[in-house]
This record gives structure tokens, sequence and C-alpha cells, in this order.
């Protein structure tokens, strides 16, 4: 069973990989066939309710998927050795879904002309997607998508959790990884109102999305509370000194 749930992980981070990668040229129109401001059109109400539905969706299986009491219910089902992977698979495949049938909405809130500010817009784009990454390097990568969890399964050895640690950009901001989706998705140089409704909705989600998430990590590192009190949210004012 090990080497069928290692295969099953393995699965499951490709998907997640491929649909990681075709957002980004989603949300930056690069690349990819279909991105955020491409595709049929339809009525603006139509349009909206769409878009809302598709990130609600994601939203709300994100979120309850990550909170202890849905896991330790899920886990009478599903082994712990591929809860993660799970996890992992059905966020990638609505992630997927958004990408498929988001409406666009074309008309524009912003389009910028300079050269200069064009090109600064599009590296803070990248420099965003690139704190994501980083981010989830530091904090353990391969734990965060399943695959450390299905190689110890393999291996036979039992699970233990990733330990709390304050290094990085976790030194300076509690959240890097929201911090970057925040840069990716509001620095562009063409802001077409879909795309702001992509991105307000987003964000909103993300400050959500952290109150349940450090409210967990409260209850399971006692020493983070400390770090909550001493460590800025998500921009880096400068942490405080005990």
């Amino acid at each position: 069973m090990g080497f069928v749930a290692a295969l099953y992980g393995l699965f499951s981070y490709a998907v997640f990989l491929g649909a990681f990668l075709y957002a980004i040229g989603f949300v930056g129109n690069l690349v990819v066939p279909k991105t955020i401001d491409s595709g049929p059109g339809a009525t603006l109400p139509e349009a909206l309710a769409v878009n809302l539905l598709l990130l609600g969706l994601f939203a709300v299986q994100h979120s309850v998927m990550a909170r202890p009491g849905f896991k330790a219910a899920w886990t009478r089902i599903v082994p712990h050795s591929v809860e993660r992977s799970t996890y992992v698979l059905i966020s990638s495949l609505l992630l997927a879904l958004i990408c498929w049938k988001w409406v666009p909405i074309p008309q524009v809130v912003w389009d910028v002309s300079s050269p200069v500010l064009k090109s600064l817009l599009l590296a803070l784009f990248a420099l965003g997607w690139l704190i994501l990454l980083l981010s989830t390097l530091i904090i353990n990568h391969f734990d965060l998508f399943g695959l450390r969890q299905v190689y110890l399964r393999m291996r036979g050895i039992e699970y233990t959790p990733v330990k709390f640690a304050e290094r990085a950009f976790y030194k300076h901001v509690r959240h890097p990884l929201y911090l970057g989706f925040l840069i990716a998705f509001w620095a562009t140089p063409h802001m077409s109102i879909g795309h702001l409704v992509f991105s307000i909705a987003t964000t909103g989600y993300i400050f959500v999305g952290i109150f349940f998430e450090e409210r967990d990590l409260a209850r399971y590192h006692p020493e983070y509370a400390a770090y909550r009190a001493r460590v800025p949210m998500l921009f880096p004012t400068g942490a405080k000194r005990e």
C-alpha cells in the first residue's frame, strides 16, 4: 500500500504543478490559450455570478478541508498518509476549473502604456510568484504538498509534523506565501474588471484564510502567540524586539 500511496502522491503533485503553472499564465495573460481576459464573454451579471461561484467553491474547499475537525473526520475514510495529497489534488482540480470556466469581463480599469512602468509591474508579478515558491520551500515544500507523507509511508516511517520555525522570510512577515499571492494578483500593467474582481475576491479570501490558519497555528504551536505579537502579518514593517 505504501507504493500505491506514493504513486497517488506523485500524481496529485503532478496535477498541482500543471494547474499552478497554468494559473501563472492565466493571471498574467501570458502564453496559455485561456487567460483571465480571454475566452467567450457574457453579460456582466452572468459573468459575475459564474466567476464568484468558481472562486467560492475553491475558497470553501480550501478552508474546510484544511481545518483540524474536518481532517479528523476525513481520515476515517482516507488514510492519513494520503490526506494531504487528496487535499492538494482537489484544490488543483478546482483551480483548473477556475482557469477553464472563468468568464472574462474585459472592460479596462487601467492600462499602463509606459514601457518602464509596464516592465516594473511585470517584474513585480514575477517576484510575487518567486516569493510564494520560496516560502513553500522554507516551510518544507514537500510536506506542504503531501510528498513527504507518502514517502514516509512507503518507507514505513511514522509521520511527524514539521516543527514551527522562524527563518528567512518568516522572520519579517508571518505569511510571505500569501504576500506573494497578493503581489502576483495585483501587479499587472493591464487591469480589467474581470481581473479586478478576481484580485478583490482572492484578497478577501486570503485575510479570511489567515484568520482561521492563525487560530489553528496558535492551538498547535504554543510559541506562535509570541511570534504573532512580534512579527507583522503581511508587510515587513519591522519585527518587534522581545
